[in-house]
């Protein structure tokens, strides 16, 4: 049995580690297949497919959308075996990214009017963007934050200043991200989704409503659900005949953090592959033909 982590983020998006070293701690950690779902990019995906080669680890391309969906805001949105050179996935990527870099830019100046308050010296753009390979995210300015010493930790700059500091983010419509990820050949699965709400009554309403415009499967095994969250997620899996997946959701943010890792230090069999890897393989297919 091999293990896998079908969750993880790079420095493209919000992780720590760039796609190369993702690869390199997979390694170490005895990974047979890894996803790279970095938030609304795909930046990352084909250094991490060129660092694998020679590593035997397998590599499903992804990408983890930021969705609302009627009052729920920030829903993530995974989708797999998606077409990294799908047009219309990387326009809409596009245009999603000069919404987040200019909201990240509006951050960058509500900080900055906070620090000359303090009398310390205003952070520049240039220095936030060197710390990203892609889309900047506050995980960058925090960074940037902490180079300068003006906080202790990522902790602390997310409560000074990240937090209070925050201008609303921009969401894809449910519809468009699951047409989105069905028109690139991938395969669309929700995120951590107790995360949601803990409200079961309500997670299944919603769960059951987003299998119905196209939603194929749950990542149930991750590092936030319980293993009471687990066991429900299971059962509404099978009852709903929904593909379950498993993933970290590795930043390399915290000690917590653990790549190929969930909650309580759960692995994640390979075991739950073929079915994921046979639709992705029939998207793909069906895509072709098309």
């Amino acid at each position: 049995m091999g293990f896998i982590d079908l969750h993880l983020h790079s420095t493209c998006s919000d992780g720590l580690l760039t796609p190369e070293e993702l690869v390199a701690a997979a390694c170490q950690a005895k990974l047979t297949t890894i996803a790279l779902c970095d938030h609304d990019t795909v930046s990352g995906v084909a250094a991490l497919q060129q660092s694998a080669a020679a590593t035997g680890i397998s590599i499903i391309t992804g990408v983890e959308l930021s969705v609302a969906f009627r009052d729920h805001e920030d829903i993530h949105l995974l989708g797999y075996g998606i077409d990294i050179s799908n047009a219309e996935l990387l326009n809409n990527l596009h245009a999603f990214a000069v919404r987040r870099a200019n909201r990240n830019r509006e951050i960058i100046a509500v900080i900055n009017t906070r620090l000359s308050q303090e009398g310390k010296t205003p952070l520049e753009v240039a220095e936030v963007e060197a710390l990203a390979d892609g889309v900047i995210g506050r995980p960058h300015i925090g960074r940037a934050l902490l180079a300068r010493g003006y906080v202790r930790d990522m902790q602390h700059a997310f409560d000074q200043y990240l937090v209070p500091c925050n201008v609303p983010k921009f969401y894809w419509p449910m519809d468009e991200a699951l047409s989105a990820i069905r028109r690139a050949g991938g395969v669309a699965v929700l995120a951590h989704p107790t995360t949601i709400s803990q409200d079961l009554l309500l997670l299944t309403d919603l769960i059951t409503e987003l299998q119905m415009l196209g939603l194929d499967g749950i990542e149930i095994y991750n590092s936030l659900a319980s293993e009471a969250d687990m066991l429900f997620l299971q059962g509404l899996a099978r009852r709903l005949d929904l593909l379950v997946t498993a993933g970290s959701d590795f930043h390399g943010t915290s000690a917590e953090d653990q790549i190929g890792k969930g909650r309580g230090g759960i692995r994640f069999s390979d075991a739950l592959l073929p079915p994921l890897m046979s639709l992705a393989a029939k998207r793909a297919k069906a895509r072709q033909a098309a």
